[in-house]
C-alpha cells in the first residue's frame, strides 16, 4: 500500500457510501483501486496520463472522477461521511465562513464552449460575452479561482462554493450558508441552520446580519471602522451597535486552518482542471479525505 492509499479502516467507512455496479453493461473497475488513483492525483497534482500503473489505466481513473464530479456522487458520499457531525454541539453548533484565492495553471484555461450565435431579430437571446466562465477570473496576478467555505470547530469542511478569483467575499456569504446540509443519522430532515456563525470583517454588512437574524442564527462578525463611524455620525438614528462576542471570535481561525488542510493537496492549491464542476469534484475528494481521517465520533 502506498502512503496516499486508503487504509482498511477508511475503506470500511467509505465502501457503503459508494454506488454499486450497474445491472446492465460492463462492470466498473475496482472502486478502491480507482479511488486510490484519484487520491494520488489530488495529492501530487500530476497529469492524469502520468498516473503510476499500479492504479490501472489512467483513462479509467479520470473518467470515474469526471463522472462522479458531474453527477454529484462525490458530494453525496461527502454527505454520508459528515452525517450527524452537529450532534455533539446540539443547538449551539458553530461554524466559520471564509474564502481563499487559488492560482490557476495555464492548463486550466481553454475549455471548449460554443461560440455566441449572431444576433437575430426577435430571438430573445442575450448575446453579451459571459464573464467568469468556468469560475476563472483574470486579474493583475493572472487567472485565479476563489473557494468559499464553511468549516466546523474541528477544521473540517462543511460545504464549499467556487467563483472567479476577483469576486468579493460578502456576496457569497448567503450562497455558501444555504448549501449547508447535515444529514441525520436517524429520522428527521437534514439540518440547514447552524446555531452560530463566525466570520471576519469582510462579511460585515447589514444584509448579512439581517439574513442571519431572520434565520435565528447568532452572529459573531466584527464591525468595520467606517461602518461604526457612520453609525455614530447618525446619532440616535444609527441605532444600537451589533452584538459582538470577542471570546467566540477567537475560534474563527478554524476556517483558516481548514483552508490549510485543503491546500495541502496540490490539485486544490494550484488549479489545473478546466471545468468548474470537475474542480469542485476535486475539492470534494479532498474533503472526503479529510473527513475519513477525522471521522464523526
Amino acid at each position: 500500500m502506498k502512503r496516499h492509499d486508503l487504509t482498511d479502516e477508511e475503506w470500511e467507512r467509505l465502501a457503503p457510501l459508494l454506488p454499486a455496479n450497474p445491472r446492465q453493461g460492463g462492470r466498473w473497475a475496482d472502486h478502491r483501486t480507482v479511488i486510490n488513483g484519484v487520491f494520488f492525483r489530488t495529492r501530487t497534482n500530476i497529469t492524469w496520463r502520468d498516473l503510476p500503473p499500479c492504479y490501472g489505466n489512467w483513462k479509467t481513473v479520470y473518467n470515474r472522477h469526471r463522472r462522479w464530479s458531474m453527477d454529484g456522487t462525490w458530494e453525496n458520499t461527502l454527505d454520508g461521511l459528515r452525517a450527524g457531525c452537529d450532534a455533539d454541539e446540539g443547538q449551539g453548533w458553530t461554524v466559520s465562513v471564509d474564502s481563499t484565492v487559488v492560482r490557476a495553471h495555464q492548463h486550466a484555461a481553454g475549455a471548449r464552449h460554443r461560440p455566441p450565435r449572431l444576433p437575430g431579430k426577435g430571438d430573445g437571446v442575450d448575446h453579451k460575452p459571459v464573464k467568469g466562465r468556468e469560475a476563472l477570473g483574470r486579474s493583475r496576478g493572472g487567472l485565479s479561482t476563489k473557494v468559499h467555505l464553511v468549516a466546523d470547530r474541528r477544521c473540517r469542511p462543511i460545504t464549499t462554493v467556487i467563483s472567479p478569483g476577483q469576486h468579493g467575499d460578502s456576496p457569497y456569504f448567503r450562497r455558501v450558508l444555504e448549501r449547508v446540509r447535515i444529514v441525520r443519522r436517524g429520522l428527521g430532515r437534514p439540518r440547514k441552520r447552524p446555531g452560530r456563525v463566525l466570520a471576519d470583517k469582510a462579511y460585515s454588512s447589514q444584509g448579512n446580519r439581517a439574513y442571519l437574524r431572520r434565520r435565528g442564527i447568532k452572529t459573531v462578525i466584527p464591525i468595520k471602522k467606517d461602518q461604526q463611524a457612520n453609525r455614530l455620525k447618525q446619532g440616535r438614528a444609527g441605532g444600537r451597535p451589533p452584538v459582538f462576542d470577542a471570546e467566540w471570535y477567537k475560534e474563527r481561525n478554524t476556517a483558516e486552518r481548514c483552508v490549510n488542510k485543503l491546500k495541502g493537496y496540490r490539485a486544490v492549491a494550484l488549479r489545473t482542471d478546466k471545468r468548474e464542476r470537475i474542480y469542485q469534484g476535486t475539492i470534494d475528494v479532498v474533503s472526503i479525505r479529510i473527513w475519513l481521517r477525522d471521522p464523526v465520533s
